[in-house]
């Protein structure tokens, strides 16, 4: 009897919790009816019951540290009751909507404008972060950019339908609840995973690549369609492989998407990359050669696709729940773009894609970037004004932030006799933490410290919390390489030349250059100067260092060398110029010198190893 009576009441209990429950958010794009490069978004609203309502479109979202007001786009913003009455509105600022008689709501409609025909705005919006409608073309969809939340209520289930073009397919890590010719339907449990979503519609030109058990999705959308997503997935292939070997050998994901977008017109912005997901990342590169815009991709996917492990599995409660149109920063910066960026290089030298030498190059880049930027701004402070009063420093999340986790990797093996480093570190942060639980702000270098060695706080109190720079000399001699701030050394030269690239041309081009140089003042080199071929070899970026190497630092001072370059005539008008010169001897100071020590004891060789190498 008492079990038949306590069936009965779970039964009305379980009941009235689903009667109770709040009904999920259900949006329509209308894909097949663009007007004016505007598409019409429709809300089926949940159960409102308070008076007033504020309906949010996105001021910023997360991996962009960016104010982009994504509102703006918003136009012709109604609210309406079951019975098809407008409900009062009232615009609050650019990304709020204070609708009336709330309880009333049934539906909201409204129109949204593209980010990438935005010709006006004084503001512009880096475009992997934006959005593109461009009919019967393709459609770019940041969810950001067209879906929004209620106030209190961003953790609501959300269902959207996406009404497409005939032959559109839409690319995205998000599976689909239902789909047919003409519209797909896909289901998210909150809005923080529905911005986590984007998507792409066009003509499918699409591969898949199953690596260490996920699926990877690449997209790729290229107006004359002479870069093919089989190529570039071809081409990335191997960093993958490496990536997931460098992560024990799966990857922490079911499934991943690239979502390329490839543009055949100069944009506003002037930039150029990607943004990340926790199962996507999304590409904006100009329309170029395959294989030079598949190496620029690679380069950039080594650290997108790192973001898997973090922020997907290690982040703070700032980014957890994060507030959309009231943005609160981390302090930990440092570990959610330098120490991905750290990885992605580290792990070329780790899984043998470079040699330890071309490596220690890399990391010379580093330490020559962190050198722009103020070396004793705390970074954690840094991080936490990264939106506004240090926003001209937040390029050093990539350079010194990078470094930070070079470091912190060192003092680890250092400490632990070569057993153990970042890897493993981020590997016990993710099951101390994982997706679900976020860490506080002011804990997690406690956290840190407790999880491995009680220097390793001291380490942060100086040197991330702290004012003093690295000490680059000291790091790098634990593992048997020599660090220099100055040296010089004598090389062949054409002269001291600054290049630079003009992306219309597709060319590069001279930026700079020293009064000295291989060429007489009768055969004259020009800043402007478009590059075309050294000795008939063919000057391209891909192709230039090498050229370089074997046309001119192989030889010997005082050889001859021939140099085409396109220069503009007085009409403007690019003619071709035959240079002729001969090779000079200059000594150059170079500074941040790395080189592995030819007399390292066997201790600093054996923690060398299990940096470069270990797990």
């Amino acid at each position: 009897m008492k079990k038949f009576c306590l069936a009965i009441a779970f039964t009305f209990f379980t009941l009235t919790s689903l009667l109770a429950a709040p009904s999920p958010y259900r949006f329509t794009l209308d894909l097949q009816n663009v007007q004016n490069d505007k598409v019409k978004v429709t809300l089926q609203t949940p159960s409102i019951t308070t008076s007033e309502v504020v309906y949010n479109i996105p001021k910023m979202v997360p991996g962009t540290y960016s104010v982009d007001n994504f509102g703006r786009y918003v136009s012709e913003f109604k609210a309406y009751t079951k019975n098809g009455q407008l409900l009062k509105v009232e615009k609050l600022d650019d990304n709020r909507w204070k609708i009336k008689n709330a309880t009333a709501l049934n539906k909201l409609t409204y129109w949204i404008d593209d980010t990438f025909q935005d010709t006006a705005a004084t503001h512009s919006i880096f475009e992997p972060t934006g959005t593109n409608i461009e009919a019967n073309q393709n459609f770019l969809i940041n969810t950001h950019g067209f879906m929004g939340y209620f106030d209190n209520l961003k953790r609501l289930s959300y269902e959207f339908t996406v009404l497409k073009p005939q032959n559109f397919y839409g690319s995205t890590a998000l599976k689909t609840t239902k789909t047919s010719s003409d519209s797909d339907t896909f289901v998210v449990p909150t809005y923080m995973e529905l911005v986590d979503s984007p998507l792409m519609y066009t003509v499918p030109d699409t591969t898949v690549l199953n690596i260490g058990g996920a699926e990877v999705l690449v997209s790729v959308y290229s107006p004359s369609k002479k870069v093919k997503a089989n190529f570039i997935g071809a081409t990335i292939r191997s960093t993958l492989e490496a990536q997931k070997n460098y992560l024990g050998g799966t990857l922490p994901v079911p499934r991943y998407a690239f979502l390329i977008y490839l543009s055949d017109k100069p944009n506003k912005t002037g930039a150029y990359g990607a943004l990340e997901h926790s199962y996507s990342s999304v590409y904006y590169m100009p329309e170029a050669d395959p294989e030079r815009i598949a190496q620029q991709i690679v380069s950039i996917a080594a650290h997108e696709f790192f973001h898997i492990v973090t922020p997907l599995n290690i982040h703070a409660e700032q980014i957890h729940d994060f507030d959309y149109n009231n943005p609160q920063m981390s302090e930990h910066l440092w570990l959610y773009e330098g120490v991905t960026e750290y990885a992605a290089t580290h792990v070329q030298v780790n899984q043998k894609i470079l040699t330890p030498e071309v490596y220690l190059n890399k990391l010379r880049a580093y330490i020559i970037g962190a050198n722009q930027y103020n070396d004793t701004l705390p970074f954690t402070v840094m991080s936490q004004g990264a939106l506004d009063k240090y926003a001209s420093q937040y390029g050093n999340v990539y350079q010194k932030g990078a470094l930070i986790g070079l470091a912190l990797d060192i003092k680890l093996r250092e400490l632990s006799g070569g057993n153990y480093g970042m890897r493993r570190l981020m590997q016990d942060l993710a099951l101390t933490y994982g997706k679900n639980k976020a860490f506080k702000d002011e804990e997690l270098f406690d956290k840190i410290t407790s999880l491995t060695y009680p220097e390793i706080r001291d380490f942060f109190r100086k040197y991330v919390e702290g004012s003093q720079p690295l000490p680059y000399t000291d790091i790098f001699k634990t593992v048997g390489v020599v660090y220099q701030p100055v040296s010089t050394e004598e090389k062949i030269s054409l002269g001291r030349l600054e290049l630079g690239y003009d992306g219309t041309a597709q060319k590069l081009t001279v930026e700079n250059i020293s009064e000295t140089t291989a060429f007489s003042k009768k055969s004259k080199l020009q800043i402007g100067d478009q590059l075309i071929t050294l000795n008939n070899k063919a000057l391209t970026p891909e192709t230039v260092s090498e050229i370089f190497k074997t046309e001119v630092y192989s030889k010997a001072p005082g050889e001859e060398i021939t140099l085409l370059v396109g220069r503009a005539n007085k009409r403007g008008k690019i003619k071709p110029k035959k240079l002729k010169g001969h090779l000079l001897k200059i000594t150059e100071e170079k500074q941040n010198v790395l080189q592995i020590d030819p007399a390292a004891n066997p201790q600093q060789k054996i923690l060398r190893d299990t940096w470069l190498y270990s797990n």
